[in-house]
C-alpha cells in the first residue's frame, strides 16, 4: 500500500521520479492483481466516462493489451500502473490547490476568534464612549458610526458587540440618537420582524407540552372553557397560535405551563373546586424540571402560571384561609397571571404578577353588540346575583362583607333599582338596557360584572374597597366607571342621581370606545389591543427576568 500511495500522490514530474528495474514503483503481485481488477471493472462499466477523463489513446492501448490475452503478468501490471500514473499526472495540478486551501482554512480558524475579540472590544469601547460623551455637535459623526456598525455582518455572530451597542443606546437617551441606533443596529439587516405584535419589547415564549391530563382532558366539560376562571384556557390557546411562540426552548424569554386547575367543578355547588390546584401544578413543575433544564436554571423566575381564582395563587375562596395558606413556595419566584388585585399590600399578591380581567366569552356577547344609538336604556341601576337576606356567618366571615345584603335591604323596593337575587335567561339583555350596573364584591373584591358592564356599555359602579383594576395602564377606569366606598352604600342612590344629572354622558362616551371593550376580552385568535395582547405587553416589560440573551431588543430592555 505504501507503493500505491507513492504512485497516486507523488506530484513530481516523471523525469524527476526515481525509477527501479524498468518499473516506476515496485509492488507485490497481490497489489497489482487487486489494482488491475478495480481498473478493469470501472472501465468496463463506463468506458465513455473514463475515455473523457484519461484520453482515448490510453484506453485503446489498455484494451488492446487485454484483447491479446497477454499472459505475462508482470508486463500487464507494468502497463496498468503506467496508465494509472498517467491519469494522475494529468490532474497533478489539483493537489497544490487543495494544499493551499487547507493552509488558508487552518489560518482562518486560528485568526478569526482573535479578530472577533478585537472587534467586540472596540465595539464595547465605542459604545461606552457614545454613552458618556455624545455632545450636540457630535451627533452627525455618531450617526455615521451607527451606520457603519449596521452594515457590519459581525453583529450577527458576536453577541458581545450587540451587548456593547446596547450599552451605548442606554446612554443615548435624550440625545435624539436612540431611535437611530434601534433602527440601524438592533433591527437585523434582513428586515425580519422581531416584534410582530408591537409590544414594549420583543419576546419569545415556549409553551410546555404537558400530558393531556393537565389540560385538554378537562375540556370534555364545556364549562371549563366558558366560565369566569376560563382565562387559563383562552391564554393557552392564544399562545399556541401566537407569533411569539417558539418551539426552541433555548430561544425563549419566558416559559408557560398550561395547567387547567379551575375545571374541577363541585357537584354540590357547581362552582370550580380549587383545593387540588397546588398539588396539580407542583406535579407539572416536577415533570418539566426533571425532563428539561430551564426551570432549574432560573429557579422558575422566567416561568408563567395562570391563577384566575378569588385570591390568585393562594388557591382558597375565603380570604383569611387564603392568607394563612399563602402562595405555594415553589411558585413564589415565578410570574402569576391573576384576576385578584388590591391597591394595598396583600400576601396573595406578594409575588411577581400581572393582573388580568376575568373571562367573558366573546361568542356569548356577540349577538348583543349594538351601536350606542340603538341601545334603549330604561333600567337606572341594575344587579342580578347572590344577595343574602339573612347573611350566614362562616366562622366570623360574612359573604361580601355584608355589602350585597345592605344593598338589597336598602334598595330592594326602590323603583330606581332593578335587583334580582338569581341569575336567569336574558341577563345580557338586561345589561344592555341598564344605565348603571352595580359591581359589589363577593368573597374577593373583583367580579366578572365589571367586565360585563364595560362590554355591554353599562357604567360599572364598583363597590369594593382597595380593589385594583386590570390593565389600568391602558384603561382609564376613572373615566369609564364609578367607585363607591362600602361605607357609602346608604348614599348610593344620591350618588348615582348626581352623576346622571352632571357627567353621565361624558362617562358613557368614554365607556363606549371600542378599545376599552377589546382590552378586557380574550379574543381568539388574539388581536393587538385585546386582553391577551395587553398581558403579553406587560410581560415584555419584565424582560429583565429572561435568561435568554438571543435578542438585541431583549438586551435593550435589560439593565446592564
Amino acid at each position: 500500500m505504501k507503493a500505491l500511495s507513492q504512485l497516486l500522490f507523488d506530484t513530481r514530474p516523471v523525469a524527476k521520479r526515481r525509477r527501479r528495474g524498468g518499473c516506476d514503483i515496485p509492488t507485490s503481485a497481490v497489489h497489482l492483481e487487486f489494482l488491475m481488477h478495480r481498473v478493469s471493472s470501472v472501465w468496463k462499466e463506463s468506458p465513455r466516462k473514463e475515455e473523457g477523463a484519461l484520453g482515448g489513446g490510453a484506453i485503446t492501448n489498455w484494451q488492446q493489451n487485454l484483447a491479446k490475452g497477454n499472459n505475462n503478468h508482470h508486463s500487464n501490471s507494468k502497463n496498468d500502473l503506467q496508465l494509472l500514473r498517467y491519469s494522475w499526472e494529468r490532474s497533478h495540478k489539483v493537489w497544490p490547490a487543495i494544499t493551499m486551501f487547507l493552509f488558508v482554512f487552518t489560518v482562518c480558524l486560528i485568526m478569526i476568534p482573535e479578530l472577533l475579540d478585537s472587534v467586540s472590544l472596540e465595539a464595547r469601547r465605542s459604545a461606552d464612549l457614545v454613552a458618556g460623551s455624545v455632545q450636540p455637535g457630535e451627533q452627525d459623526s455618531v450617526r455615521l458610526m451607527i451606520s457603519e456598525l449596521s452594515r457590519s455582518s459581525v453583529l450577527d455572530v458576536a453577541p458581545e458587540i450587540t451587548h456593547g451597542a446596547v450599552r451605548g443606546v442606554q446612554g443615548l437617551a435624550g440625545t435624539g440618537l436612540q431611535d437611530d441606533v434601534q433602527k440601524d443596529i438592533l433591527l437585523p439587516p434582513s428586515g425580519a420582524d422581531l416584534n410582530p405584535l408591537q409590544l414594549s419589547a420583543a419576546i419569545q415564549i415556549y409553551v410546555y407540552e404537558l400530558p393531556r391530563k393537565f389540560n385538554e382532558d378537562w375540556l370534555v366539560d364545556k364549562r371549563c372553557s366558558n366560565h369566569l376562571f376560563a382565562a387559563e384556557v383562552a391564554i393557552h390557546r392564544n399562545l399556541l397560535s401566537s407569533p411569539l411562540r417558539t418551539l426552541n426552548p433555548d430561544e425563549a424569554d419566558f416559559f408557560f405551563l398550561p395547567v387547567y386547575v379551575s375545571c374541577k367543578f363541585s357537584p354540590k355547588t357547581g362552582f370550580p373546586s380549587i383545593g387540588h390546584a397546588p398539588r396539580t401544578i407542583h406535579s407539572a413543575v416536577s415533570l418539566v424540571s426533571s425532563a428539561m433544564p430551564y426551570w432549574n436554571r432560573s429557579k422558575g423566575s422566567d416561568h408563567i402560571f395562570v391563577a384566575t381564582h378569588d385570591f390568585g395563587a393562594c388557591f382558597h375562596s375565603m380570604e383569611d384561609m387564603a392568607m394563612e395558606q399563602g402562595i405555594p413556595g415553589f411558585m413564589r419566584n415565578s410570574i402569576i397571571l391573576q384576576t385578584f388585585g388590591e391597591t394595598t399590600w396583600h400576601p396573595c399578591q406578594d409575588v411577581e404578577n400581572i393582573q388580568i380581567p376575568p373571562y367573558i366569552s366573546p361568542l356569548d356577547i356577540a349577538p348583543y353588540m349594538l351601536p350606542p344609538e340603538e341601545q334603549k336604556r330604561n333600567i337606572f341601576a341594575f344587579f342580578r346575583g347572590k344577595m343574602e337576606i339573612h347573611p350566614k356567618n362562616y366562622s366570623g366571615r360574612m359573604y361580601s362583607r355584608g355589602v350585597r345584603t345592605a344593598i338589597y335591604h336598602r334598595y330592594g323596593r326602590n323603583k330606581l333599582f332593578y335587583l334580582k337575587r338569581q341569575r336567569a335567561e336574558g341577563y345580557q339583555a338586561e345589561l344592555l338596557r341598564s344605565i348603571f350596573c352595580l359591581c359589589p364584591l363577593g368573597w374577593a373584591p373583583w367580579s366578572p360584572r365589571i367586565v360585563e358592564s364595560v362590554v355591554f356599555g353599562c357604567v360599572p359602579v364598583i363597590i369594593a374597597d382597595n380593589i385594583a383594576l386590570p390593565y389600568s395602564h391602558a384603561v382609564d377606569w376613572n373615566a369609564i366607571s364609578l367607585k363607591v366606598r362600602e361605607i357609602d352604600v346608604p348614599r348610593l342612590a344620591k350618588i348615582l342621581l348626581h352623576v346622571a344629572a352632571t357627567n353621565l354622558s361624558v362617562i358613557q362616551k368614554n365607556l363606549w370606545k371600542e378599545e376599552n371593550r377589546q382590552a378586557l376580552l380574550f379574543l381568539e385568535p388574539l388581536r393587538i389591543g385585546d386582553a391577551t395582547w395587553h398581558l403579553l405587553d406587560l410581560l415584555s416589560r419584565k424582560i429583565g427576568r429572561s435568561h435568554a440573551t438571543r435578542s438585541p431588543r431583549a438586551l435593550l430592555n435589560t439593565e446592564i
